[in-house]
């Protein structure tokens, strides 16, 4: 089986719009920095890429799904350019009180992306900047890491804490490679 780096996307890869506003259009996207780099790393260390966000904008009637999924290509274009590479995206497009299973803190999304790349969760991380992105990777079975300017001064109970992308692809990949030494010499 697979492992994956579950990303959500809007403060983790690009930067948040304000509150009460949502990404909807390309030139509204602003990348972070070393976001193409801590991908690009997470790639090379064997890790699949997907991203899971919530999208309610589109039960919102903001943006349509198609109109999503073109952003979302865009991105994955502007990343692969940068040598990043994003296997999937997944995201919710319901509003909040609709129940469903896809929306985080639920697991739905990190879910079904294990079913449709073979992925095992218990070797997985789920990376986002909210406790939902943390709860979602925990009820899925995930290691989790919390991200922000100031993710050290919270405690949302994640696995670890760094201020961007770039700091916790790092910290997931050393941990990762004390993980396949131990299993290597049998000390589990």
């Amino acid at each position: 089986m697979s492992r994956a780096v579950f990303l959500d996307r809007d403060g983790v890869i690009n930067r948040k719009a304000p509150e009460g506003q949502y990404v909807t259009r390309w030139e509204d996207m602003e990348l972070l920095p070393r976001v193409a780099e801590a991908i690009a790393r997470i790639n090379g260390a064997g890790f699949l890429v997907i991203v899971v966000s919530n999208q309610r904008c589109v039960a919102k009637g903001l943006i349509t799904e198609a109109g999503l999924r073109s952003l979302h290509e865009r991105m994955r274009a502007e990343l692969a350019a940068a040598g990043a590479r994003i296997d999937d995206i997944y995201f919710c497009p319901h509003e909040l009180q609709e129940g469903c299973d896809c929306r985080k803190p639920a697991p739905g999304m990190l879910l079904a992306a294990a079913r449709a790349h073979g992925v095992d969760l218990t070797r997985s991380w789920m990376v986002g900047d909210s406790n939902l992105d943390v709860a979602a990777g925990k009820n899925a079975g995930c290691r989790t890491a919390f991200i922000g300017e100031h993710a050290t001064d919270h405690d949302p109970g994640a696995d670890l804490a760094g201020g961007s992308l770039f700091d916790a692809a790092e910290q997931i990949l050393k941990y990762a490679v004390t993980e396949e030494s131990c299993e290597l010499r049998g000390c589990r």
